[in-house]
């Protein structure tokens, strides 16, 4: 596709391979995707196995196989294969717990050494590291060869959390004799095109098995809940008024029938269950009250959820509903990621936003370093950092707001400098972070939303994001060695700002930039339908993304020699102004 894209690394069938962690049960891209090379659908459905490496060749003359895909760099197929490593991570990742734990698949896969925050670090120029905060929070690194104290860190920073809704600490709920499930919203999403999808749960679970509290992930791929749609006939004002949504009352999902719950038990436990559930038989006819407020105080967590999902949860986690103290369950809908379009160009998925570039970043790193040899002439230290709550503000713990990155540069740095005076500061001032975040592409429909001379297209490349009131963090220093990177490799950029009658919104980018101090630019793939459970970008622009991503490791350290603009010498300028006399007698 791009000429002087550099050639292939042989790693990629690791990065762009299906998942095979512990928590895999069944991976699938579910639904055919069309090849139209060969003319074949691309079905995986298969367990995976072990990664195999796949030529481009090969890639365009078979479907790709589940264990594998072609190259994410080079040409010929390769905007096809990038766009289906991309799937295959986010098919896999339906929670910030399960892009955790595959990111830190793929980076212990190929020797990336596993830190922990709360023992001593042992770094060392040439290695390769990384650490989770809270399991949904991923940083690495690779520090070059050739690194010398107060040296910086070259970044990309994206997010691993996407709108979706979560299920309340007590959510077991009965309306009008249904069993439903009680949730909160999280996140800005597009809460209406929830409705009628077919939903289940994933995240963790903690369970208590011989006197140890462990961290499980689980993931139901059955489809077991919806939110149905209220029929037109009784909803006859939604054609003049619009849909009208009450989050609470509204978006519930539905698990089951009380009533086929009831008939499948015995008579003598039928009426328990409708008292646990918390509601009287009058009530679940009238359809009021809610189970969460007739649930006794000291209520066990078994009595706090339907006792059939609790029952599902634990025979996937091989362990006894009594044995799960608490869980972290988002809902999630269960049609996997394709490839779509009459020309294959488009990727049809849920969480692209921010799933598609934590996975461009991730693979790029990879790519890019994958053994410790590719580090020897290197200066720098390159970095990801994948951050959850982004959607609700990054203020935690484990968010772009809370100390990760600044307590990750200052130790890293302190420790590679031997606590040498200013490494830190140096550091930091040597650094540059690139903020990925997916970005609006303009809408044919709704064309009159976007500024006319920054409207970005499809299949033209990452955009670079600006806004003068610091929504974003580029400025023209940040935004010009961006683009020089591209050019030098022939990889198209396009820019955005907002329309000055309209809000604009933020990322990860100010955020760092104020906590850390360091050069900052905001960037991403162009998408429509953003917070959509069904979202859409062009598999083009996934390609250049990751190839974007590979520039900036392996060409920003010689790209950054001459642009110390604060180190400049003040100009002279002694001659070069005319004094005009001011006609006055003195």
């Amino acid at each position: 596709m791009l000429a002087q894209l550099q050639r292939p690394c042989h790693l990629h069938s690791i990065l762009h391979s299906a998942p095979c962690g512990p928590t895999t049960r069944r991976l699938s891209l579910q639904g055919p995707v069309c090849n139209r090379r060969t003319k074949r659908l691309i079905r995986c459905s298969s367990p995976v196995q072990a990664s195999s490496s796949v030529t481009l060749q090969e890639v365009n003359t078979k479907p790709v196989a589940p264990n594998g895909a072609g190259s994410a760099s080079g040409n010929g197929a390769s905007q096809m294969s990038a766009a289906e490593g991309c799937l295959r991570f986010i098919n896999y990742a339906w929670t910030q717990f399960h892009a955790v734990e595959e990111a830190s698949r793929r980076l212990a896969s190929v020797g990336f050494q596993k830190l922990s925050e709360k023992q001593e670090w042992k770094l060392q120029p040439g290695g390769r590291y990384y650490f989770t905060r809270n399991l949904s929070t991923i940083v690495a690194f690779a520090v070059g060869a050739k690194y010398q104290p107060g040296n910086g860190l070259h970044m990309i920073g994206a997010h691993t959390d996407s709108p979706c809704l979560k299920l309340k600490p007590v959510s077991k709920s009965v309306k009008s004799n249904y069993l439903t499930v009680n949730c909160e919203t999280y996140g800005g999403g597009l809460w209406h095109t929830w409705f009628d999808r077919d939903l289940s749960v994933a995240g963790r679970v903690l369970v208590q098995q011989g006197g140890k509290l462990q961290h499980k992930l689980v993931k139901i791929e059955k489809p077991i809940m919806r939110i149905p749609m209220l029929a037109i006939h009784l909803n006859r004002d939604i054609l003049s008024e619009g849909f009208k949504m009450n989050k609470q009352t509204h978006l519930v999902p539905v698990l089951a029938s009380a009533v086929k719950k009831a008939a499948n038990k015995p008579a003598a436990n039928a009426e328990a269950d409708s008292l646990v559930d918390g509601q009287s038989k009058r009530q679940k006819v009238d359809g009021a009250g809610d189970a969460a407020d007739q649930l006794p105080k000291t209520a066990k967590f078994e009595d706090k959820h339907h006792s059939g999902l609790l029952k599902m949860i634990a025979d996937q986690l091989q362990c006894s509903p009594a044995d799960i103290v608490d869980f972290e369950l988002n809902v999630c809908d269960t049609q996997d990621g394709v490839i779509g379009g009459i020309e294959d160009e488009f990727m049809f998925t849920g969480r692209l936003d921010n799933l598609g570039m934590s996975y461009c970043s991730l693979a790029a790193l990879l790519d890019c370093y994958p053994t410790e040899g590719h580090l020897a002439d290197e200066s720098a230290i390159k970095a990801i950092a994948l951050f959850d709550h982004e959607e609700v503000g990054s203020a935690s713990a484990q968010g772009a707001g809370g100390p990760v990155m600044h307590d990750t540069i200052h130790r890293v740095a302190n420790i590679l400098s031997k606590g040498q005076e200013g490494a830190v500061q140096r550091a930091i001032q040597n650094s540059f972070l690139v903020s990925a975040d997916m970005a609006h592409a303009v809408h044919p429909n709704y064309s009159d939303k976007h500024d006319a001379e920054h409207a970005p297209l499809f299949q033209k490349g990452i955009v670079i994001k600006h806004n003068q009131n610091q929504k974003y963090a580029t400025n023209a220093v940040t935004a010009t060695l961006f683009r020089e990177l591209a050019h030098k490799r022939g990889i198209p950029t396009q820019e955005f700002s907002i329309r000055n009658d309209m809000l604009c919104g933020s990322t990860i980018g100010p955020i760092l930039a104020s906590g850390i101090g360091c050069r900052t630019l905001d960037v991403g793939a162009p998408q429509l339908s953003m917070h959509s459970i069904r979202e859409m970008c062009g598999t083009k622009d996934i390609e250049y993304s990751y190839e974007h991503f590979k520039a900036f490791f392996q060409d920003f350290t010689a790209l950054d020699t001459n642009t110390d603009f604060d180190g400049l010498s003040p100009p002279n300028i002694q001659g070069t102004m005319i004094d005009t006399p001011c006609g006055h007698v003195h």
